[in-house]
């Protein structure tokens, strides 16, 4: 149960992060999970901490996260 929770929340900060930055959902997976390990590393380790914060929150977190590791400019 506790990952099919983590996987829907990594579903939702994907779609949240593509929304946000206009980009399609693949490309923002390629650059969590594939040009950096932001997904491994970030998003599924901080899954407790992060799920409790509301979605503006956490997008913006990620994005920073993200600019942070040169996957966005």
């Amino acid at each position: 149960m506790e990952n099919e929770n983590v996987l829907e929340f990594v579903v939702f900060c994907i779609e949240s992060i593509a929304e946000a930055l206009s980009m399609d959902p693949e490309q923002v997976y390629h650059a969590l999970a594939e040009k950096s390990s932001i997904l491994t590393d970030y998003i599924v380790p901080e899954y407790e901490m992060l799920h409790t914060q509301g979605k503006a929150y956490i997008t913006e977190d990620i994005i920073e996260v993200m600019r942070e590791e040169g996957v966005l400019s």
